[in-house]
């Protein structure tokens, strides 16, 4: 199939070289020059504005935007709407709010023009391992682009079926393939923000673990109750056939083996917005979301002052998605 990608970021760069190397065909946007040029000697086709990459798809047309949610990615779709007809479809494959993206469905029907959200996973090691997608939108047009999500998905892998799946039950089997056709608009980007509120509460398990074991050592311990423990050593052995084996912990182990004390990291930790909309989800439902909500205020305390916890979740989050701590002022 043929698609166009507009943003080649972290993400964005390695999504289009992951359909490229599927066999699809893409052209390619970002307001940086650079990114497009190096895409284009791996096959893309790179375009020198929106309006031309829109300009080089044939009919019907499909535009996919990485961008960073907010005013960058709303200004694009606007642009979109404006050069895109009735059959087209825009994918927006960021970190959008899901009542956003409510809305534009609704903003662009009158032209008939389809709107997919995609909550994608995945980081910085989507290209090799593959990108978990939680799609929103029509079943016609999802089940249209099942050759692209197929292709971005990381496929059932190493990972062990679930037995339980089996028989005549009512599930998708798209799932186990990495994918889901999550339900109507925005139902795919609210599946994300949950998991990346979830995400924040595993990371702050892990930190807050490590923190207390590194001051089991304290001299405020009496002396026959102090452990001088090697964490890279303790985060290790919990990768090989512990309850707590995950991806995090890997990133952690892998951290903590090149620098035990993270001397590299302060332990200022941003949130990207989608923590604190999981919040106001809970809030709106009356659901109790304790652990998550203490895990966003810790990020907000982190800027004021640090300990070893958040040089920890700074680690992992450098890890899995290259989020570079913000320079000290």
């Amino acid at each position: 199939m043929q698609i166009g990608v507009i943003g080649l970021g972290r993400m964005g760069g390695n999504i289009v070289r992951r359909l490229t190397r599927a066999g699809h065909s893409c052209v390619v946007y970002d307001a940086n020059p650079a990114p497009g040029a190096a895409l284009a000697k791996e096959g893309a086709t790179a375009a020198g504005s929106v309006a031309a990459l829109v300009e080089a798809l044939p009919a019907p047309k499909t535009v996919w935007v990485m961008l960073p949610a907010g005013k960058i990615t709303e200004d694009t779709i606007n642009q979109l709407a404006g050069l895109m007809t009735s059959g087209d479809v825009i994918i927006d494959g960021g970190n959008t709010m899901f009542k956003d993206d409510v809305r534009r469905a609704r903003e662009l029907a009158p032209k008939g023009i389809k709107y997919l959200d995609v909550g994608t996973s995945g980081g910085v090691w989507g290209l090799q391992r593959g990108y978990c997608l939680m799609i929103g939108g029509d079943t016609d047009v999802v089940k249209r682009l099942d050759p692209i999500f197929s292709a971005l998905a990381p496929g059932v892998g190493s990972i062990e079926r679930t037995k339980e799946r089996e028989g005549e039950k009512q599930l998708d089997p798209r799932a186990e393939q990495g994918y889901l056709h999550a339900g109507p608009v925005g139902a795919g980007h609210f599946v994300k923000m949950i998991h990346n509120g979830i995400e924040y509460g595993m990371m702050q398990a892990f930190a807050e673990g490590f923190d207390i074991m590194r001051h089991r050592a304290s001299e405020k311990l009496p002396a026959d109750e102090r452990y001088d423990l090697n964490l890279a050593d303790v985060a290790e052995v919990w990768r090989r056939g512990s309850v707590v084996t995950s991806w995090l912990l890997d990133l952690t182990a892998s951290a903590l083996a090149k620098n035990e004390q993270l001397e590299g990291f302060s332990g200022h930790v941003e949130d990207s917005g989608e923590g604190r909309w999981t919040i106001e989800a809970a809030i709106e439902e009356a659901v109790p979301a304790d652990v998550l909500a203490a895990s966003l205020f810790v990020r907000f305390r982190s800027r004021q002052q640090h300990t070893f916890a958040e040089k920890v979740l700074s680690a992992m989050r450098l890890g899995f998605g290259g989020h570079v701590e913000a320079p000290k002022k």
